[in-house]
């Protein structure tokens, strides 16, 4: 009966990775997606990954060097030139490793040269008022105001191995791998529309970071797309730098459960231990643990924790719970996040388990 679930989950994440891939197909070309690759990578200073991708890009040839040279210098500007250098080794390392092997590597074509009397800093105004939708002034630091300017949006926009368009979504997916830019990311998803970014084009975005990157980069990028197309937004957040396993559907006791859990076995013997994963708004019935205790070591997500007669606590990572025996608790995410703990079952002669009621939705909602 389980291996029957199993497989039938897995026919229909089958299903939705193909509608997914068509989506992106029809919206993001192939060199648009791989610049929505590789500049998350470069972002958050995945090199393996960066390397990968770019190796698979040139290997069917939707992007060249000089196209993956642009879209790691560009983004110094957003991400410092720390991870843009680190990025540009890869590169390196990836285009010395092709040549060696005589594998094919287009170099493809440089940026056209400015006329004599470009005027980077008044170009660089227009540009980035078009991207703005309206005139910037920077009044408070001058010399920022200047960079942005002059540099920014005058230099570096004005080469033109890649369109402005373009430049938005590389934008749009680096500001997507970093945590805490949620304003910037929300003001270039503005701006990438007034740039040429079609709509299709942006919701399509999120899609690729989910199969090429990562989900939390993924879920970034759709909470800001949503927000800016003014629509309700109700995904869960994933959990970040997970390091435990997410395991199997937890199907012998799902009815015990409101919503999806997972389980991942990690000690069977002395001190028996597993990893809980829950989705959004998914938390187990009221249950007593009977002569035995447990213990719940929080390492991922955020979620809540509570014993009858008191108030829920809300639990983040780091977190740990002592449930003594015979007390009656439930525990589960936040609406708002994924959550994981460790459950960590202390022996005990004759310990068992009772499941009692669920909590209600009604209850549920009350917790703040």
């Amino acid at each position: 009966m389980k291996t029957k679930i199993i497989l039938a989950a897995l026919m229909v994440v089958g299903v939705l990775s193909g509608k997914t891939e068509k989506m992106m197909n029809e919206t993001l070309n192939q060199k648009q997606q791989a610049l929505v690759a590789v500049a998350a990578c470069e972002a958050k200073d995945d090199q393996k990954t960066l390397e990968r991708i770019l190796d698979d890009a040139f290997e069917r040839g939707v992007l060249t060097v000089n196209e993956a040279k642009e879209t790691l210098s560009q983004l110094y500007a957003y991400t410092g030139f720390p991870r843009s250098l680190n990025a540009l080794a890869s590169l390196q390392k990836v285009v010395a490793e092709r040549r060696k092997k005589n594998r094919s590597v287009e170099v493809g074509c440089d940026a056209s040269p400015l006329p004599d009397d470009y005027d980077a800093l008044k170009q660089g105004a227009v540009v980035q008022t078009r991207m703005s939708g309206k005139p910037f002034d920077y009044a408070f630091a001058p010399a920022v105001d200047y960079y942005l300017k002059a540099h920014l949006f005058g230099d570096i926009f004005a080469r033109d191995v890649l369109t402005y368009s373009e430049r938005e979504i590389v934008t749009v997916a680096a500001l997507s791998a970093i945590d805490g830019v949620e304003p910037q990311l929300k003001a270039h998803v503005a701006g990438a529309r007034r740039m040429g970014v079609t709509d299709r084009q942006l919701r399509a975005i999120p899609e690729v970071l989910e199969q090429k990157v990562g989900r939390m980069e993924a879920f970034r990028a759709a909470k800001a797309v949503a927000e800016e197309f003014g629509e309700v937004f109700v995904e869960g957040r994933p959990i970040e730098h997970q390091v435990f396993p997410t395991g199997e559907p937890n199907t012998e006791y799902a009815k015990y459960f409101i919503g999806n859990s997972y389980i991942a076995p990690l000690l069977s013997e002395g001190l028996p231990m597993s990893n809980v994963t829950f989705e959004p708004r998914c938390r187990n019935n009221w249950h007593v643990h009977h002569r035995g205790a447990q213990v719940l070591i929080c390492v991922g997500g955020e979620g809540w924790y509570q014993e009858w007669g008191k108030p829920a606590r809300r639990l983040h990572q780091g977190d740990v719970v002592n449930i003594p025996a015979e007390v009656k608790h439930w525990h589960g995410a936040a609406a708002d996040s994924w959550f994981q703990h460790i459950a960590i079952a202390v022996p005990a002669d004759g310990a068992s388990n009772e499941w009692l009621e669920p909590v209600t939705d009604e209850e549920y909602d009350k917790l703040r």
